[in-house]
């Protein structure tokens, strides 16, 4: 039998593992972007050199090396293009490529959630800072500006009055692929956020989790999430809640089979809130970390559905004890020193996944792409972990020099 051919768009390390999965599933790995040296390339069977972006050129790649499936796995940039591949080419993929651009642009996403009843807040997408100027009594200030097609928190700030909508419009604009961005009233959550991975087969969400989604309040961007743990603090009305519109959002959307990076809220209007969903899996490693806390083999299973393989050993997740990720980052750009994790907390770290070396320089952290590793760490209690976690800081230091 010829050995299956699945193509991944991008080449960050967040691919390590799909690789590895994809391997020990016996297919052959081609990765596609257009920087050479990303470190993905080196464990890939083959590389092409075309920008992920560029819908028809990676279809063009994509014929030629007659690929059985693609995948832009934790890379935001390259879904629209692995749907728009997938259907042209007729082959597996999660759902239709509108639906698909839909989910990946945050402007025509809260549209649609809208006009088909969901709760979302006043938003609206623009071009220009001329034509949002216009608006500004339509928002409930503060307000959100971010670009409508990024990830990984970048060009995300908070806005409190319109004297600083300039600076913040600007900054959404140099992150945005297609110079679009959008504001949206601030929703002041209630607790944690949640920030996860979750699973449909056939349209059905088999696999929905929520976690309890952290911030570096103090990081150069304070909206880049800094660490997660799993279960959920977040109420069961509201989990409930959330999951059945979840489902009737992929039943709109004609969604098919495939891993979901889920962002949701509660908010202290007493309202559950959808706040992203994106076609992919999530960054920052959440799949890894829902095997550490729940057993389930997302990145398998999503290797699995992209090649159009049957996933029947898929069930909703049960946790096994408090795990948590900490996302490893420098407070001030420097030189990297080491990591310092207090004597107490040493016994419950399960993994240290550092992606830099002493006398390597770092930046600050205003976005998920200057993350320096993760930290996985296990307690034994809820309240131990909130204690933890409530101070990150005190127990686990990156020392940088300048």
């Amino acid at each position: 039998m010829e050995q299956k051919k699945l193509m991944l768009l991008g080449g960050l390390r967040y691919l390590l593992p799909v690789i590895k999965a994809a391997h020990k599933l016996g297919y052959y790995v081609i990765t596609c972007d257009y920087l050479p040296n990303n470190i993905a390339h080196k464990y890939s069977d083959e590389y092409v050199n075309v920008s992920i972006i560029d819908k028809e050129a990676v279809l063009k790649a994509a014929q030629e090396k007659q690929i059985d499936g693609i995948m832009s796995f934790a890379v935001d940039p390259g879904v629209v293009t692995a749907a728009y591949v997938a259907e042209k080419m007729n082959l597996p993929f999660q759902g239709p490529y509108q639906s698909v651009s839909i989910l990946q642009d945050k402007s025509k996403f809260r549209q649609f959630l809208t006009e088909n009843g969901f709760n979302v807040p006043n938003a609206k997408g623009y071009t220009c800072l001329e034509d949002a100027l216009k608006d500004v009594d339509f928002f409930n200030w503060p307000v959100i500006v971010k670009p409508v097609d990024s990830a990984g928190s970048k060009g995300v700030s908070r806005v409190d009055n319109p004297e600083n909508l300039a600076k913040a419009v600007e900054y959404a604009l140099s992150e945005a692929h297609n110079g679009h961005f959008i504001i949206e009233d601030f929703l002041e959550k209630e607790g944690n956020s949640s920030d996860t991975d979750c699973f449909t087969i056939d349209g059905k969400l088999v696999y929905c989790s929520f976690s309890d989604q952290r911030f570096d309040v103090k990081a150069t961007n304070p909206y880049t999430p800094s660490a997660y743990s799993w279960p959920s603090t977040i109420p069961t009305w509201a989990q409930d809640e959330l999951q059945s519109e979840l489902q009737r959002l992929m039943t709109l959307l004609d969604m098919k089979t495939g891993i979901y990076n889920v962002e949701t809220r509660l908010c202290t209007n007493g309202k559950p809130y959808i706040m992203e969903v994106s076609p992919r899996g999530g960054g920052n490693r959440l799949a890894e970390m829902l095997n550490y806390s729940t057993r389930t083999k997302l990145v398998e299973c999503a290797v699995k559905a992209a090649i159009g393989e049957t996933i029947d050993d898929l069930n909703a997740p049960h946790y096994y004890g408090h795990l948590a990720e900490v996302i490893l980052h420098a407070d001030k750009a420097g030189i990297f020193k080491q990591i310092d994790i207090a004597e107490d907390k040493q016994e419950r770290v399960v993994e240290t996944d550092l992606w830099v070396s002493p006398g390597d320089k770092v930046e600050s952290f205003d976005g998920a792409n200057h993350a320096i590793g993760t930290l996985v760490v296990r307690f034994n209690t809820l309240e131990e972990l909130e204690v933890a976690m409530s101070d990150i800081e005190s127990w686990c230091k990156v020392v940088v020099e300048s």
